[in-house]
């Protein structure tokens, strides 16, 4: 497929198709999903397929971590999603089973294909970057190294995650506070129209105690209503951060979740808290959270307060 399109054929004629992830994954059996059957899963027809069917295989068996997670995260970072997409159904499951003793680097690891970009991000317009189902995704993302379809790609993995949201929304409630922070990136890339998994988000919101899964609460609620706009969502964000009973993360986390979602002038009084709150302490305090991990790729990122969608 990524030949033919080199040389001149239509995207839309694969749509559907036995190449089309998007496809290839709404059609993984519920059967297959529980009970792990791999063969079910065309892993041939995408890139590095059979490597991540077998890295799959070694992470539920709980080979060394290197050796599934690792390979999955570093398809994504070397802009490679398409058969990444397909493990996230089989990574949720093992996330979810709380004997298994990978599950919280498969947590960290599960929503990389559904985001645009690994690393890299430089830009209030990148920081909280998925688009929601109903965009052109493959005009926005472009293709990838493979030359297949980022978008496709993106899609594919969002739409596993959604469907698989009632499975990881427990997983906010988790005694692991790193499980309760990557919970909340996952599930921040989940199709979300109707609000449900922010209102998950934000029932946790209000009894969690720790303040760096407070913030990535509030981080994956502006991600989430970045995909799906709401006014209130975004008054609530901002009102987050005049709170000064709350923790400094979680003011500078709704900082920083305003900016990206936001249109309009950025107030003084903005430019102000973020001045105060972003201290080194703060920022290393923050290196915790999966956003930021993301935006260090790009050394030169800083949040600007100048005019919105402008990189600092």
């Amino acid at each position: 497929m990524c030949r033919a399109l080199v040389d001149g054929a239509e995207l839309a004629s694969f749509a559907g198709g036995p190449f089309d992830v998007r496809a290839v994954v709404a059609a993984i059996s519920p059967e297959a999903k529980d009970g792990f059957l791999l063969d079910e899963v065309p892993w041939e027809n995408f890139p590095e397929g059979d490597r991540v069917r077998e890295a799959v295989h070694l992470l539920r068996v709980g080979a060394p971590v290197r050796a599934g997670t690792g390979v999955v995260g570093g398809m994504c970072a070397n802009d490679m999603r398409a058969a990444a997409a397909l493990a996230v159904p089989f990574m949720a499951r093992i996330a979810a089973d709380t004997h298994h003793p990978h599950r919280v680097d498969t947590l960290a690891e599960l929503s990389s294909s559904a985001r645009a970009r690994h690393f890299g991000v430089a830009s209030r317009d990148e920081l909280l970057l998925h688009r929601s189902a109903t965009d052109d995704l493959y005009d926005d993302y472009g293709v990838e190294v493979t030359g297949y379809p980022a978008g496709w790609s993106v899609a594919a993995a969002r739409s596993a995650i959604t469907a698989d949201s009632a499975l990881l929304q427990p997983l906010l409630d988790d005694p692991d506070s790193g499980i309760r922070v990557h919970a909340a990136y996952a599930l921040a890339t989940a199709a979300d129209p109707h609000r449900t998994v922010r209102s998950a988000l934000r029932t946790r919101f209000a009894i969690e105690q720790d303040p760096i899964v407070r913030a990535a609460l509030v981080l994956a609620i502006a991600e989430a209503t970045r995909a799906h706009p709401h006014v209130l969502t975004v008054e609530w964000i901002g009102d987050r951060l005049q709170d000064r009973t709350l923790a400094p993360e979680v003011r500078l986390a709704a900082a920083i979740g305003w900016l990206c979602l936001a249109d309009e002038t950025v107030p003084k009084d903005l430019r102000g808290a973020v001045d105060d709150l972003a201290t080194d302490e703060r920022a290393h305090a923050m290196e915790a959270l999966p956003w930021m991990v993301a935006a260090g790729g790009s050394p030169s990122l800083t949040v600007s307060t100048e005019t919105p969608g402008m990189s600092g």
